[in-house]
């Protein structure tokens, strides 16, 4: 998709319905399955929001960000994520929190105008997250500077997401989950499962 089309078609996203749960559900893992609101609720999860933000590339076709974590000893070592992060007591919203994040881990500085819709929160239960993302635009690449949290930047075409072919599934052994099959997307050579990709279906609802 060029990336004049994207932007023409922002107002229809703004106003159009997120699919919820009903569209991540179809990139879930089956241990996410078994948490309904209220088991949720009692869990007590810690806050967090990531930024998933569309731009033109050399071609003028619409891309977005993913990250692939840093490893480390931890529950998300080395996973593919949008930049983001946990609340901080300084964040006014839940959006300052993803647009802090994302300059903390990949050097990016937008305003808060560019961000032009937030989509249904998506729990995270190895770490205990409820992490919300928001989605923005800025009208040219960004030049990208990762710190220590981050091993990668990955520039992902709109058009991939949008194929049905990235749709996949994979057999995982993880820190929490032994020889299990995930849906997945398959997309610049990257296996995208988890939260990640529960994000990314109701954003390919969204936008398709």
């Amino acid at each position: 998709m060029k990336f004049n089309h994207f932007k023409n078609k922002i107002p229809i996203y703004i106003t159009k319905t997120v699919g919820g749960l009903d569209a991540q559900f179809k990139l879930a893992p089956e241990l996410r399955l078994k948490y309904n609101t209220d088991k949720i609720k009692a869990s007590n999860p810690r806050l967090a929001a990531v930024l998933v933000l569309f731009y033109p590339n050399e071609n003028n076709e619409t891309t977005f960000l993913l990250t692939e974590r840093a490893s480390y000893k931890g529950t998300h070592s080395a996973q593919i994520s949008f930049p983001g992060g946990k609340v901080d007591a300084s964040d006014i919203n839940m959006q300052a929190t993803a647009l802090r994040e994302a300059a903390e881990e990949v050097g990016l500085h937008i305003k808060p105008t560019a961000v032009f819709k937030e989509i249904t929160p998506v729990y995270i239960p190895p770490s205990n997250f409820l992490a919300t993302p928001f989605l923005a635009f800025v009208s040219e690449k960004p030049k990208f500077r990762i710190n220590y949290e981050v091993e990668n930047t990955i520039e992902v075409l709109l058009e991939d997401l949008l194929n049905e072919g990235s749709l996949s599934k994979v057999n995982l052994t993880t820190s929490y989950m032994a020889n299990v099959d995930v849906p997945c997307f398959k997309l610049n050579g990257y296996v995208v499962w988890g939260a990640t990709a529960m994000m990314l279906s109701e954003i390919k609802e969204l936008l398709k």
